[in-house]
């Protein structure tokens, strides 16, 4: 049967209301999907990652089916298989004689430049599950000297109407309530049990694959069970909005021993491949907050997040591919170190956050910015292994939102152009935020010495030689008033530490 039009969905693209299916008609088109070698090795992802995107494909084809769409689906161990998006989508416009080839916007910068090199006609449609289009953000940052999430986030919040009163002004007379969201937890607060979701056949078949051909990548699929359908990522959420939320605001920042998840949603991954929509989340939160049964700092700490930082860094993103992910404003050449990749450290932090994505797949915003990104950064770690590292070990991590988040963000490897200043601490801030630092075998009280905290020499470290650089940063003002009050022997001190596990790093060794 000869197909009229033909929609390639991609693995992050699995929403019912996807826009290339929106312009198709069930009756007389047909959709691609393909599991390919190229997509799950470009860099070696978890495990858990491979097989979260390729169980939810295959979900999300049976559902087609059950609307009466025509589907085509090409699976990693089908003999045939061509092992790259644009092969398969050359060889089935072609066996289909398809007159016409629809896909909505690609996420990541990579696979939009190779499909563009397929030899087929391409109709593109937007990718309207983001409430800020890509040509909008372009013109909101014409003109700018210097982006701010800040002023993005306003718009988006007058765009969509989000916790404004009548006259248009901001619930609780401030848009932003970030300074609420900054507790540690407090020892006699446990943190809720996660929803969990059992591999059915599907998933079962699919993490068997998964575990014979790419067994050999960072991670363990044991603790597989994160949703793969709608109806289960919709059950990840109600979870969160009726039973976490309420402290979300609080406690979003604090980490603890042993507990990879705390207060937080753990829906990024299902989001990012499209089995909940933004928009519905958003008003999910909105009308809790107006029930008064979630307190207005988590409900527009969560808002800020998805409206706010995930709408922003993808702007930035698309804006300026692919030349920004070659940005390295420290000039920093460190390869990562090899304890990124076995949790092997006696820093205690750094284990539980290393050890937490070996298992999980996950690690909350905290652990990845100021443990083991604050950690690459102080440590001048070459910006696209850091990257290259995150894209790979977390299951939410596609390109568009990783890269700004990592070389931006982590890294501050474009100059200030995403953050206003480097995200570096020392390990007082970890032990403030954290209870790790009571079971490491380094003293976070010491600065110098065999046994002091890592972290500590190294932030000076950071700051003494980026001096040229970041001095000048009206938000390290008063930290480096600080270090010009140090005497030159402290100084000298905090300089040879640094040097010392600079050096070991270097060497090899794990810290």
């Amino acid at each position: 049967m000869k197909t009229r039009r033909l929609a390639l969905i991609l693995g992050d693209q699995l929403s019912f209301n996807l826009s290339s299916l929106q312009a198709l008609d069930p009756q007389q088109d047909a959709v691609l999907l393909a599991e390919v070698l190229a997509e799950a090795e470009y860099v070696p992802h978890h495990p858990q990652k491979i097989a979260l995107i390729f169980s939810a494909m295959r979900h999300f084809a049976e559902a087609l089916r059950e609307r009466g769409w025509r589907v085509h689906y090409v699976k990693l161990d089908d003999a045939d298989n061509r092992g790259s998006l644009g092969a398969e989508l050359q060889h089935w416009t072609n066996t289909l004689q398809a007159s016409e080839v629809h896909i909505t916007e690609c996420g990541e910068w990579r696979v939009d430049d190779a499909l563009q090199q397929v030899a087929v006609p391409i109709t593109w449609h937007v990718d309207t599950r983001f409430v800020c289009a890509r040509d909008e953000f372009v013109r909101w940052a014409d003109g700018r000297k210097q982006l701010r999430m800040e002023f993005f986030y306003r718009e988006m919040r007058r765009k969509t109407g989000l916790l404004l009163n009548a006259d248009g002004t901001p619930v609780g007379g401030a848009w932003n309530f970030d300074a609420e969201n900054r507790k540690a937890l407090p020892k006699q607060i446990k943190a809720p049990m996660t929803a969990r979701f059992p591999a059915d056949a599907i998933t079962q078949e699919v993490l068997a694959l998964v575990g014979e051909r790419f067994s050999h990548h960072y991670g363990s699929l044991e603790a597989f069970d994160y949703p793969v359908t709608q109806v289960e990522a919709e059950g990840l959420w109600q979870h969160f909005l009726e039973s976490v939320l309420p402290a979300f605001g609080d406690y979003q920042d604090a980490m603890a021993i042993g507990e990879p998840f705390l207060f937080h949603a753990r829906i990024s991954a299902a989001l990012n491949i499209g089995l909940l929509d933004v928009r519905q989340l958003c008003a999910d939160v909105e009308a809790a907050y107006w029930r008064g049964q979630v307190p207005l700092n988590a409900a527009e700490g969560f808002i800020r997040q998805l409206i706010g930082w995930r709408e922003y860094v993808r702007g930035i993103y698309w804006m300026h591919m692919p030349e920004y992910a070659t940005r390295n404003a420290f000039g920093n050449t460190r390869p990562l170190p090899a304890f990124y990749w076995t949790g092997q450290t006696r820093m205690k932090c750094m284990s539980q956050a290393i050890g937490q994505t070996l298992e999980h797949a996950y690690a909350h915003h905290i652990q990845r910015l100021m443990v083991t990104g604050n950690f690459a950064l102080l440590a001048g770690i070459e910006p696209t292994q850091v990257c290259d590292w995150y894209l790979a070990v977390y299951m939410d991590a596609f390109d568009w939102v990783e890269l700004p988040n990592t070389l931006g963000m982590v890294m501050h490897a474009d100059g200030g152009y995403l953050g206003s200043k480097p995200y570096c601490a020392s390990g007082q801030y970890i032990k403030r935020m954290s209870n790790y630092c009571g079971s490491c075998a380094y003293k976070v009280t010491e600065s110098v010495g065999e046994q002091a905290c890592p972290f500590n020499a190294l932030y000076w470290h950071f700051l003494m030689r980026h001096r040229q650089q970041l001095s000048g940063n009206h938000r390290l003002g008063m930290i480096y008033r600080g270090l010009e009050k140090m005497t030159e022997a402290k100084q000298q001190g905090l300089w040879a530490r640094g040097e010392q596990l600079l050096a070991r790093l270097d060497a090899g060794e794990m810290l």
